[in-house]
């Protein structure tokens, strides 16, 4: 039995050999089959770059008009998605309309928007899908003057007596506030009686405070300074929209927000008493090509900033489905059942994205490669197996010549052919398990060259003599 010493320089040894031998048959492999290799590689590229291309590093989204909310908001989501190194750009616009129309023309930059639920019939709209709800937008009225009664306010007929021939501020034509407005004063059977201003949020606020108009509707958050503005002025009143539910099931979309009694504002006990007010939802609307990673970054940062709660929303309750009549994302309708992949809980965005691209190409690709890759060395053995049948193709047909023509004269002519044979065998490039053919050709070589170099001619062979009988 050999010392320890011993067996571990051997079994180093024997470790270092087969790593030799293991590397020249995959140097041999590369030689062989670099061409199929070159190929699967040139697939798996073209189907990661084209099937699933990654994610844009710029993305545009549409706020609405400058100094709004929707300005605001979309600063927090930039702010999100710059720590994941993608550029967010904030596009002005002239408000939910004008988001829409640019979601829905297939040559707009835009890819992403806030829009107010409600605003447009998704059913004349193509190519837009919803990500879903992000918060409630409250639909304000405001008013001046002296308080109107609950029976003023409401008759029997539906219509409000007191704003029949007033002055209201319904919004600019094509945002999100004039398109609720008239819905509810459509419904309520006021859009003919008052008289409409078209006017921007901070000049509505300023005219109604200066008395140059009687009310004014807004769509906006109550943090927007805009409603901050109006809530802090005692001159104003806020209307309760006391027949909520029934507005919320005429208009699918709408829904119904109670505060109570001092929740504005305690010391000023604002309001008075508890009140319903008819809200909307924010919806981020995008392009429906819009890439799955940017989608799920989208509803993450949603869920970061819009999912914590506010004044209206409960902690968790945004981003969710709430009745946009957009098409639902299947990403997003993922995202709410499962939330976002799991490397994207571990990795940083751009590895999670890169890994998920790759086992989503990958998986279906390894289905062609691996039976491509498992015929390989089959392929490797049949091809070496093909090169020496053929060369002893040739020595059987050397051999045959030479049993039929043989020329005594010829013979070094005849050696020298056996020699080139030799030589293109030594070419052969061969693995270790095709080492017995390999040796094989060689011998069979070897032995016409022996028949050649005997002194008695082996393929054209002289009689036998006749042994001499015994004598007597």
């Amino acid at each position: 039995m050999g010392s320890f010493k011993q067996d571990l320089k051997d079994t180093g040894l024997g470790l270092l050999e087969a790593s030799k031998d293991n590397w020249n048959d995959f140097l041999q492999f590369l030689q062989e089959a670099w061409v199929l290799l070159l190929l699967l590689f040139l697939g798996l590229v073209t189907t990661w770059w084209f099937v699933d291309p990654p994610p844009p590093r710029h993305v545009i989204l549409a706020t609405g008009s400058a100094g709004g909310e929707y300005e605001a908001l979309g600063k927090k989501y930039a702010a999100y998605f710059a720590k994941k190194h993608i550029t967010l750009e904030l596009l002005p616009t002239n408000g939910a309309q004008d988001n829409i129309n640019r979601l829905a023309d297939r040559k707009d930059p835009v890819q992403a928007a806030f829009v107010q639920a409600g605003v447009a019939k998704p059913k004349d709209v193509h190519g837009v899908q919803s990500l879903g709800s992000i918060n409630y937008e409250p639909i304000w009225f405001f008013y001046r003057g002296p308080v109107v009664k609950q029976s003023d306010f409401e008759q029997i007929n539906g219509r409000m007596k007191y704003f029949v021939n007033a002055s209201i501020s319904v919004g600019v034509k094509g945002s999100g506030t004039y398109a609720q407005a008239m819905h509810i004063l459509e419904a309520a059977g006021l859009d003919k009686g008052p008289q409409f201003h078209y006017l921007p949020g901070a000049q509505a606020v300023a005219a109604l405070q200066k008395g140059e108009i009687d009310g004014v509707f807004i769509a906006d958050g109550i943090e927007a300074p805009n409603i901050q503005a109006l809530l802090h002025d005692p001159s104003l009143h806020l209307v309760n929209f006391k027949r909520a539910g029934a507005f919320a099931h005429a208009l699918p979309w709408l829904h119904v927000l109670n505060v109570s009694e001092g929740g504005f504002n305690l010391i000023r006990n604002l309001p008075d008493r508890d009140i319903t007010l008819l809200a909307t939802t924010t919806q981020l609307l995008i392009d429906d090509r819009m890439h799955p990673a940017i989608q799920f970054l989208f509803l993450e940062a949603a869920q970061e900033i819009n999912g914590k709660g506010s004044f209206f929303a409960q902690r968790g309750e945004f981003p969710a489905f709430k009745g946009s009549g957009f098409p639902e994302s299947p990403v997003a309708v993922h995202f709410e059942k499962k939330g976002s992949p799991l490397l994207m809980d571990y990795l940083p965005f751009w590895l999670a994205e890169l890994a998920n691209r790759l086992i989503v190409v990958l998986l279906p690709f390894c289905a062609f490669a691996y039976p491509v890759l498992l015929a390989l060395p089959t392929y490797r053995r049949r091809r070496i197996q093909v090169r020496i049948n053929r060369m002893y193709g040739a020595l059987k047909q050397f051999e045959t010549e030479l049993f039929s023509s043989y020329d005594p004269a010829k013979r070094d002519e005849y050696l020298a052919k056996i020699d080139q044979m030799e030589y293109d065998a030594l070419q052969l490039e061969v693995s270790k398990s095709m080492s017995g053919d390999y040796y094989a050709l060689r011998t069979s070589i070897d032995y016409v060259r022996n028949c050649l170099n005997r002194g008695v001619h082996p393929y054209r062979s002289a009689p036998l003599e006749q042994p001499q009988q015994a004598q007597d």
